[in-house]
């Protein structure tokens, strides 16, 4: 059967970056597995943001099926720091919830196939802690200069099932504490739109067999943001 699987797979964090009131922020991202994430973020006032995060995933290979979605909303406090204000603390915490259904297939010597499907629902809580400094270093490209951004997210989630079914009967429902060191870096393509790479590792504080740290966070996308300041000049 096939390894290293959850019936849980983490989305990308937002990190909006907010410098100020009526800041938007809009991102999606890709990871190779194919999981989709979409970040939205809104700063309500010069220190409080509030984020809206979705992220699906549905696949169909040789030997699993995998289905997964999860919505999460939640609020935090922002502030910049630093000589010129080009360092960014943020810090969000909120609730969400979602779906997951994996089907795992065997072929047997015979050439009869085995199935094995694990449906759950599960809901989760989360906090986090973002940490950016803008405008760095830049990237020297056909004669032009792309400013990068780095920063780390450390994201602590408390993931708990409801409804679990193997193959349609009722089975332990499991749940589990996931720590998520998170690296990012933005390349600035313009100042409204940034590329996105981030890369980051997962850590499951209980011994599961279903709901396990099988799935790192590895993506590349795009972070539109609007309303900000011209911070690091």
């Amino acid at each position: 059967m096939p390894g290293c699987v959850s019936t849980y797979m983490p989305n990308v964090p937002n990190v909006p970056m907010f410098t100020q009131k009526g800041e938007l922020s809009a991102g999606g991202h890709v990871t190779p597995k194919g999981n989709i994430t979409f970040n939205t973020a809104y700063a309500v006032t010069d220190h409080f943001a509030v984020v809206l995060n979705g992220s699906m995933l549905n696949s169909e290979r040789k030997k699993m099926d995998f289905r997964h979605n999860l919505l999460e909303a939640g609020g935090g406090y922002f502030t910049t720091f630093g000589p010129n204000q080009e360092r960014i603390l943020e810090f969000y915490a909120g609730y969400g919830g979602g779906s997951s259904d994996r089907v795992e297939k065997d072929k047997h010597q015979d050439g009869t196939l085995h199935l094995k499907r694990m449906e759950a629902d599960f809901s989760k809580y989360f906090v986090q802690a973002n940490f950016t400094s803008k405008r760095k270093k830049s990237l020297k490209l056909l004669k032009r200069e792309f400013p990068l951004n780095y920063g780390t997210t450390l994201r602590a989630s408390y993931v708990n099932m409801h409804d679990y079914k193997i193959n349609g009967e009722p089975a332990k429902e499991e749940d589990n504490i996931f720590l998520e060191p998170i690296f990012y870096t933005r390349l600035t393509l313009n100042p409204s739109v940034q590329l996105q790479y981030t890369s980051g590792t997962t850590f499951g504080l209980k011994n599961r067999d279903a709901l396990t740290a099988a799935y790192s966070v590895f993506s590349l996308g795009f972070v539109i943001n609007v309303g900000g300041r011209n911070l690091g000049r």
